[in-house]
C-alpha cells in the first residue's frame, strides 16, 4: 500500500538527523564522503537516493540501506501513479 504524498528521502535526513544532531550540510558531506553540492541535491530534493547513498546512509545513521532505498521507491512511486491518467498504455491479454 503506497503512502499518501511520502516525503523525499532528503527532507527525512535533514528533519530527523541533521537538525536535531546540529550537523551542517557541510560536515554531513564531509563524513558521508561525498560533496556538500551532492548532498545539498537530495536534501532539496532534486536528487534521489542510490543504492550506494542508502549505504553511506546507513553507516552514517546506523539505519538499513534498504530503508533509504525504501523511502525513495515510495516517494517516486506515489509521483509516478499521480500521473497515471496521462499514459498511454493498452492492456495486454492473451489472445
Amino acid at each position: 500500500m503506497l503512502m499518501h504524498n511520502p516525503p523525499h528521502p532528503g527532507e527525512i535526513i535533514k528533519e530527523l538527523y541533521l537538525e536535531p544532531l546540529g550537523i551542517s550540510v557541510t560536515d554531513a558531506a564531509e563524513a558521508l564522503g561525498i560533496s556538500r553540492k551532492t548532498l545539498s541535491a537530495i536534501l532539496n530534493g532534486r536528487a534521489g537516493i542510490s543504492p550506494e547513498m542508502a549505504v553511506r546512509l546507513s553507516i552514517a545513521f546506523d539505519t538499513s540501506a534498504e530503508s533509504w532505498l525504501n523511502q525513495q521507491s515510495q516517494y517516486e512511486l506515489w509521483h509516478a501513479e499521480q500521473h497515471r491518467s496521462k499514459l498511454q498504455v493498452k492492456k495486454l491479454v492473451a489472445a
